[in-house]
């Protein structure tokens, strides 16, 4: 499983974080993962714990969210640009393995493919905002 994937089960791991208790996640990340075929453990385990460190950092991502996005607080945003920008930031600010250019492409594709019609933009200029700001 290539890098672009994991990624888009981690987002869909923070996604689904969203609609259930923090103490019912372990048991949904399980169901999660055994229904992924071919899945090897090392990949699992990859995205566990990048899921558990951006949940870690949560509070300064979205705070850093709140405010870089103007207008657009991060209880109004759409719950998938919300976790794909989550994803992003904590990949740009604390994740020394991927280039900021690479978090900033990958989320926009990834919100071409699970957003809606002006996510991609709107994921493409928060992150570039924060990239031009903060890093």
């Amino acid at each position: 499983m290539g890098r672009r994937e994991m990624r888009e089960h981690i987002f869909k791991l923070l996604f689904l974080g969203e609609f259930n208790e923090t103490a019912e996640m372990p048991e949904q990340i399980q169901l999660y993962f055994e229904g992924l075929s071919d899945l090897q453990p090392t990949e699992q385990a990859y995205m566990e714990n990048k899921y558990a460190l951006v949940k870690e950092h949560l509070e300064e991502i979205d705070a850093l969210l709140n405010e870089k996005s103007a207008g657009w607080k991060t209880k109004r945003m759409s719950k998938v640009d919300l976790n794909i920008l989550r994803l992003a930031v904590y990949e740009m600010k604390y994740d020394e393995d991927v280039p900021v250019k690479v978090a900033i492409n990958e989320a926009v594709e990834i919100s071409k493919s699970f957003g809606g019609d002006d996510s991609a933009s709107f994921v493409n200029g928060i992150l570039g905002k924060i990239a031009r700001e903060d890093l």
